[in-house]
């Protein structure tokens, strides 16, 4: 079985920026983590979580298609925490029910950067499964943790 943690992120395609910054972070209370303008990306932290809000009309927006509505999703991909993160343990898994995966590569979620690989579900939904952290992102996000506290 594939140790999963539980959800690490969740990435929305969006029409309009400010007013879901205004329902996410004013009125739901997250905070902005983090803006990637050259690729269109605001990460916001939920808790645990992150929420990603992705203008269809930046880089990765529009790699999904029209904006959402009947004929493009909302919903780029989810994504699973694994720990640990074993890449052979998890493709022999997959590989027994005939489930290709792509490369892993490192990609930042709620925890820091670390490895994750990209696959897809029967219906076309696209699924991530992140490991945790390299030991240096992780001491400075419990750093920053610790320092929060107090």
């Amino acid at each position: 079985m594939i140790p999963l943690r539980g959800l690490d992120h969740l990435v929305l395609r969006i029409t309009d920026l400010d007013p879901m910054l205004r329902f996410y972070v004013d009125a739901l209370g997250c905070t902005v983590e983090r803006r990637r303008e050259d690729i269109g990306l605001v990460q916001l932290r939920a808790g645990a979580s992150l929420i990603d809000l992705v203008p269809v009309s930046g880089k990765l927006g529009c790699a999904g298609g029209a904006a959402p509505g009947a004929e493009g999703r909302n919903l780029d991909h989810f994504c699973l925490r694994v720990e640990p993160f074993d890449e052979a343990a998890i493709r022999a898994q997959l590989g027994r029910f005939g489930i290709a995966a792509g490369a892993v590569e490192p990609r930042y979620g709620a925890d820091g950067q670390g490895p994750s690989i990209y696959l897809t579900d029967p219906e076309g939904n696209v699924v991530e499964l992140k490991g945790p952290p390299d030991a240096p992102a992780r001491r400075a996000r419990l750093s920053r943790r610790s320092a929060a506290r107090g």
